[in-house]
């Protein structure tokens, strides 16, 4: 309690107490929508649970079939359904914790040909047009909601969230974006707010008061036609009077051109917004989006911005977040990064979601870190994401493990990625690792390049091969030219760059560089609010209507030219979730885009390229090659050797060292788990 006073003091909601002021906000996982999944979905809430958080908000389970986000996705509408969810139930409350079920109707964002919504006007992200509907449809789809929260009770839940924002159906009834009606349900505020009121009113009658009913409710819309602050308002207090604990607090629309929860939006930029709402109103509001540490969240409750904190992504990335936080061990958690690689990539993907950081996510009754039956003794060669995931899973396990690096520093690629601006979170997951090492027990040998033959001479019964990478050169002509840099030099060794800069490789290495070399050295990383809310035309009073100003239009810092030997669209292979975020910045600031490029040849007067069949070049001051990597694994013996001498150790190859296609952090760390859990 002394260490984080207001977060860990207990919210009384009257008929119910919980425990802290932590909440694990929902996140879909894939675990919801299988009946058969749900073993494991107990399990994942189980850890979480026990980790100490004082309320769970499942992933969206939708009240009938024309809410489904995907084909035959999680819903909640028979009696045979709540069997299955009393697996989820009990587990979280043998563990002392409280669960809400979120219901979530998709309205026009299903991916499934069932959708409906306010108005029959399609959305940019789902390929199905929406019906409108009806008067009946509407009266239905309220009997439906509340039929869902009393087979929710029964389940043994203890309240449920009504999900009202990220543009899922009851926030296309509230904007006039998507509602066009012209009867009761659209048209004034009044209207238009009608079906989340009455839906929360026939709920209300249906679970009796001693019943949590939390609404997710869209405090900044961050689309065109979003509502006004005054329209937040009146929709709280109507929502209040309907029977709602909590209010959440939700930003923007999946199609909303702005981001709020990559690594690049300030962690807590959207808590002043709660806080406003809260003086607003007379029941308990709760903060989120980008608070991933106890300390952010315990800044907010002192302020008075919020009753509660919700973080989803980082119950993720560390279950036992509360319980560090209130035993002291703050710097034992294992940071959520806001990457979206594992989480909502997957989800977007209709994969189940997992964890970059934390490969157990959503795995806990696959990927176990038991106790070693026989203690081995591990060698793990590189200290970058997956020789440390490699080198503390198996010390956890009990094994006696020592991690050597040629560098001075853990980290390997992530403290290269660290330097990119939206990334400095990586940071974090060093800090992490460190820490990580320090307990588990982990002998370090930094600034040491062991020899294949000193490992055998040593006696290691695993030898874990997680060297990494090293720069592809591209064959081009010219290519050991002096204005050519590798993204090591630029990133790592800071080497000096011009003015005007082409980039040879359009994946995400080349897309890091462009955002690198386009920073703004007056403003310092990670970018102050006010200074991000600028640039992407961010209105944090909430004083216009969606939350939108005119975006700050820069003065790009270089000329870039981000070039690639594909024909595609340059950046298409960067994640469902954030890619768009990174070719917006680039585009911004003016930087041009080419595919299907051939490199001619780089001299004194740049580079020369032949695209569509033209020969141009471009004067530039530096030619910085992203275009690849190869393994580093001449560690690894030959099957051959390994035949003849089997008195060796057992060498196995992660990370980099085993597939450099792409850096890929998220495998890297798994790979190195899924292995040490074998040991």
């Amino acid at each position: 309690m002394t260490n984080y006073p207001h977060l860990l003091a207990p919210l009384d909601l009257g008929f119910t107490k919980l425990r802290n002021r932590v909440m694990m906000g929902s996140m879909h996982t894939g675990l919801e929508d299988r009946f058969y999944h749900y073993g494991k979905l107990a399990a994942f809430y189980r850890e979480r649970a026990r980790g100490g958080v004082g309320l769970i908000v499942t992933g969206g389970i939708s009240p009938n079939r024309s809410g489904w986000l995907l084909p035959f996705g999680g819903t909640l509408n028979f009696k045979g359904d709540v069997l299955n969810h009393r697996r989820v139930t009990r587990a979280v409350h043998e563990e002392g914790g409280k669960i809400l079920m979120q219901i979530l109707h998709a309205g026009r964002y299903g991916y499934q040909p069932l959708v409906v919504s306010a108005s029959e006007k399609k959305s940019p992200i789902s390929p199905f047009k929406p019906r409108a509907l009806t008067e009946a449809g509407i009266e239905t789809t309220i009997r439906d909601y509340a039929r869902c929260a009393k087979l929710a009770r029964d389940a043994g839940y203890d309240g449920v969230e009504v999900m009202g924002s990220e543009g899922y159906l009851l926030n296309q009834f509230l904007c006039a974006r998507t509602n066009l009606r012209t009867d009761r349900w659209g048209g004034s505020i009044e209207n238009r707010m009608r079906l989340p009121v009455e839906i929360v009113k026939r709920i209300r009658a249906e679970v009796g008061p001693d019943f949590i009913i939390m609404y997710r409710h869209s405090l900044l819309d961050l689309v065109e036609g979003g509502n006004t602050w005054e329209d937040v308002v009146t929709v709280a207090k109507a929502l209040q009077h309907a029977g709602v604990t909590i209010l959440n607090s939700g930003y923007g629309w999946h199609e909303a051109r702005v981001p709020t929860i990559v690594t690049s939006v300030p962690r807590g930029a959207f808590a002043g917004l709660a806080g406003r709402l809260r003086r607003e109103v007379t029941i308990p509001v709760v903060a989120s989006n980008r608070i991933n540490m106890p300390n952010e969240a315990e800044d907010i409750l002192r302020r008075g911005d919020a009753d509660m904190i919700s973080m989803a992504r980082p119950f993720l990335a560390d279950a036992d977040f509360v319980n560090k936080a209130a035993q002291g061990r703050a710097d034992e958690i294992n940071t959520c990064i806001g990457c979206n690689q594992a989480c909502l990539d997957h989800t977007f993907s209709n994969k189940r979601a997992s964890c970059l950081v934390n490969p157990r996510a959503c795995h806990e009754t696959e990927l176990v870190y038991a106790p070693a039956q026989k203690k081995r003794r591990v060698a793990v060669v590189g200290a970058g994401p997956a020789g440390l995931s490699a080198a503390t899973v198996a010390a956890e396990c009990g094994h006696d493990v020592t991690l050597f690096d040629g560098n001075e520093q853990i980290g390997g690629q992530f403290r290269i990625a660290m330097q990119v601006p939206g990334k400095e979170e990586f940071r974090e997951t060093i800090r992490y690792f460190e820490r990580k090492l320090a307990i588990t027990g982990v002998k370090l040998r930094l600034g040491v390049r062991v020899s294949r033959e000193q490992l055998i001479q040593d006696g290691y019964d695993e030898v874990v091969v997680a060297t990494g990478i090293k720069v592809r050169r591209p064959p081009i002509e010219g290519i050991d030219h002096p204005k050519v840099l590798s993204y090591v030099d630029v990133l790592q060794n800071k080497a000096p760059v011009g003015k005007r800069v082409a980039i040879i490789g359009a994946g995400g290495i080349g897309f890091d560089m462009g955002e690198y070399l386009l920073h703004d050295s007056r403003h310092p990383l990670p970018l102050a609010l006010d200074v991000w809310a600028r640039e992407w035309g961010v209105d944090l009073q909430g004083n216009t209507a969606g939350g939108l100003t005119p975006a700050e239009q820069p003065e790009p810092v270089r000329q870039l030219y981000l070039l690639q030997r594909k024909t595609s669209k340059p950046g298409a292979g960067l994640g469902k979730t954030s890619g768009w975020v990174h070719r917006a910045v680039l585009a911004r600031n003016g930087v041009v885009m080419l595919s299907g490029v051939q490199y001619d040849r780089i001299d004194d007067q740049g580079l020369h390229i032949t695209v569509g069949g033209e020969q141009r070049l471009l004067s530039v001051d530096n030619v910085v090659v992203c275009a690849g990597q190869d393994s580093l694994n001449e560690l690894m013996p030959g099957e051959a050797e390994i035949k003849g001498h089997p008195g060796w150790p057992r060498f196995h190859k992660i990370g980099g060292a085993a597939l450099a296609a792409e850096l890929d952090a998220k495998r890297a760390i798994r790979e190195g788990a899924e292995l040490a859990a074998r040991f």
